[in-house]
């Protein structure tokens, strides 16, 4: 779950990448275990129909810690082959070294900018699980992607639906607006955000303008685990996302209003304690379309 861009100084992106890498990636990686194994349930709901068959190429766009790749790969199995790509290469060290443990031989990381990336027509099969909604310029990503595809090679991308729709991540950012405000139009960001991709008819448009035919949507509602304990889901939610976005903008008065917030943020979340942990309802788009045969 990560952008997908590289950090050439010469990409007018770069300011977008050094904010993953120099702000997002170490809060990331605090948080994997929620961004990793919280997304288990939800990732459940939504492999074992991926279209994915043994023997397979497979390219995993954004493939952040590299766990959606390694899945992959076992799909594939020996006969087939997954590429992992992503722009923080802090984040693949973890793909790479957890595929080793595996024993798998048969995926591979590359640091690299899927906007811009010289790919080859040689995969059957191109997968992005929450990156393609950080992309800069969204219509090139997708095109480019489809450049990886062979002729009547299918994509299919996760996408959050709308934040009304994703609890999780919405409820937390309105306690946090009580007491704190709206990022200014200056705030740095990590690209368009988990929302911008949810309206279905922008969506369609976008995939008919890189080429791709055929796009269907399945939506998918599942829970997410979102911290062990109502105190680590509340520093995942003062770190990342939304809430997070407002808490980090605000400065100086996030701080001073630190404890009243984190009070607030606690009963709220408390309510969704379960067994697991905290689990919050989550809701997703798994839209998949055809390049050209």
């Amino acid at each position: 779950m990560s952008v997908a861009q590289a950090s050439d100084p010469t990409d007018p992106g770069k300011e977008l990448v050094d904010f993953w890498n120099e702000i997002l990636v170490p809060k990331f990686t605090r948080f994997k275990h929620i961004l990793v194994g919280g997304l288990t349930h939800h990732s459940e709901a939504i492999f074992p129909s991926l279209p994915v068959k043994q023997g397979e190429r497979v390219l995993d766009v954004g493939c952040g810690f590299g766990d959606t790749a390694i899945q992959l790969a076992r799909r594939v199995g020996p006969q087939g082959a997954v590429t992992g790509i992503d722009c923080c290469d802090a984040f693949l060290e973890f793909g790479r070294k957890d595929a080793a443990a595996a024993g798998l031989s048969n995926v591979t990381f590359i640091e690299g900018d899927v906007q811009s990336h010289a790919f080859e027509p040689v995969h059957d099969f191109v997968f992005s699980r929450f990156g393609t909604m950080f992309f800069e310029n969204p219509v090139v990503g997708l095109r480019n992607m489809r450049t990886a595809l062979k002729p009547g090679g299918l994509m299919t991308m996760i996408v959050w639906r709308s934040i009304d729709d994703n609890p999780w991540l919405g409820l937390p950012k309105q306690v946090v607006l009580e007491y704190l405000p709206q990022p200014g139009a200056d705030a740095r960001t990590c690209g368009p955000g988990p929302f911008s991709m949810a309206d279905r008819e922008m969506v369609t448009a976008m995939l008919k303008s890189a080429g791709y035919v055929d796009p269907a949507f399945k939506r998918v509602d599942a829970p997410v685990l979102v911290g062990a304990t109502t105190q680590d889901s509340m520093d995942f939610q003062l770190a990342l996302g939304p809430a997070g976005e407002v808490f980090r903008e605000a400065g100086e008065l996030a701080e001073q209003r630190r404890a009243e917030i984190e009070a607030a943020l606690s009963e709220a979340i408390s309510a969704y304690q379960t067994d697991e942990g905290i689990a919050m309802a989550s809701s997703s788009w798994v839209i998949t379309a055809a390049n050209p045969g």
